[in-house]
């Protein structure tokens, strides 16, 4: 039964000509009984009326518009040639309402003054001869109410169509709008993660080379040293790679794993272990803390602690053998200060000339990301006696 629905709606005409043939079928019934009943002659012009009249039925899905104008024509001649009203003039109804539901605007309007206007034009060229004047023109007002209630349908099938046809588009737009967001938010997922991934490499290897360089020069004259130095080599690789792996379980989980090999996100009390493992590699840092420490969001948490593992990274890749950094954090009410200067021969102009990148193109332009993401500002430069200068200012809010 499903499939005989299916093939109905995908040949409307062929629904339309079976109907068409009903239709002719019972006018031409009604014409033989007519004709015996009155013992009359039929005029010939009635077969061709309920012919085209038919053909309006068949065809009011495929050209609404021509088959308005053919029952227009139709319903005209019917009046100048005195051929009397059929069980055929029913195709008028649906014509109007198929216009009023499908055709132009244009058509929609001239079948409602067509409809209107028939019923009453009929009643005045063949009215009831033993009723009265009132009661015709109550018979036509009551003829004219079926050509009303079908422009009437038709026209509520017609905005209830542009009502779902408008819903089904704001569904599809919708839909492409979250597709679209959702592409960038995975393009800026990626961009944290390949930010996230340069910061714990280019940090923590800088680490590793320092002391590997420094375990080679004393690895016969201070034997000690160099186990030491290979020590904080183990240590720091350790600590890079459990980072990368929690990094790679974000890309495999889309979430943040706290057990097992995954470790949790650097916050502002690691900075001290940072500067710590700074200091072992070589690098003197001063660290001081000013102001009361406080709750932080993640997202602030973790800027801070990339930022100032980003400038002493610079520092070390840059400020020469004999440079020394500077660390403060200070607590302000609304919100959390950062400085990391150096004193060392200072990074490549390029470094920070339009927003700055570095060789992999995720140094200064990633702490500028990362303090924006958190409405913060961020101001990198050389300093005027030389070495290099960041200063950060990340809004304090209440952790939840």
């Amino acid at each position: 039964m499903q499939r005989l629905y299916d093939f109905l709606r995908r040949h409307p005409t062929w629904v339309d000509g079976f109907w068409a043939i009903v239709l002719f079928g019972m006018s031409v019934a009604s014409g033989v009984v007519s004709e015996e009943a009155t013992g009359t002659e039929l005029p010939a012009l009635i077969v061709p009326v309920t012919v085209l009249l038919c053909l309006v039925i068949a065809l009011r899905r495929r050209m609404p518009e021509r088959m308005l104008v053919l029952a227009a024509v139709v319903g005209v001649a019917q009046l100048v040639l005195d051929v009397a009203t059929l069980p055929a003039d029913f195709a008028m109804l649906v014509i109007v309402y198929t216009v009023a539901a499908n055709g132009a605007r244009w058509a929609s309007r001239f079948a409602l003054v067509g409809g209107l206007c028939a019923a009453p034009a009929a009643q005045l060229r063949w009215p009831q001869e033993e009723a009265s004047p009132l009661a015709n023109l109550a018979l036509a007002i009551l003829q004219t109410v079926p050509f009303a209630l079908a422009w009437v349908l038709g026209d509520s099938i017609r905005t209830r169509r542009a009502y779902f046809a408008q819903l089904e588009e704001r569904a599809a737009r919708l839909e492409r709008e979250r597709e679209a967001q959702a592409k960038v938010a995975v393009a800026a997922e990626r961009a944290r993660i390949a930010r996230e991934l340069h910061d714990v490499v280019a940090h923590n290897v800088s680490v590793m080379v320092v002391q590997a360089d420094g375990a080679a020069y004393v690895l016969d004259a201070a034997p000690d040293q160099a186990k030491k130095a290979l020590e904080t080599i183990s240590s720091t690789g350790r600590q890079a790679l459990a980072e990368m792996r929690r990094l790679l379980g974000v890309l495999r989980t889309g979430e943040h794993q706290e057990s097992g090999e995954y470790v949790p996100q650097p916050d502002v009390q690691q900075i001290e272990d940072l500067v710590e493992q700074c200091r072992g590699a070589g690098l003197p840092v001063d660290f001081k803390i000013e102001g009361t420490p406080r709750p932080l969001p993640s997202g602030v948490e973790l800027t801070a602690y990339r930022i100032v593992q980003e400038a002493l990274t610079n520092t070390r890749k840059h400020g020469g053998p004999n440079a020394g950094a500077s660390v403060r954090l200070v607590y302000f009410d609304d919100g959390l200060g950062l400085l990391v200067e150096d004193d060392g021969k200072g990074a490549p102009h390029e470094l920070y000339e339009d927003g700055g990148a570095d060789g992999s193109g995720h140094g200064l332009i990633g702490m500028r990301e990362r303090v924006g993401m958190v409405g913060g500002t961020l101001d990198a430069g050389p300093r005027p006696g030389g070495g290099f200068r960041i200063s950060a200012l990340l809004p304090l809010r209440a952790a939840h």
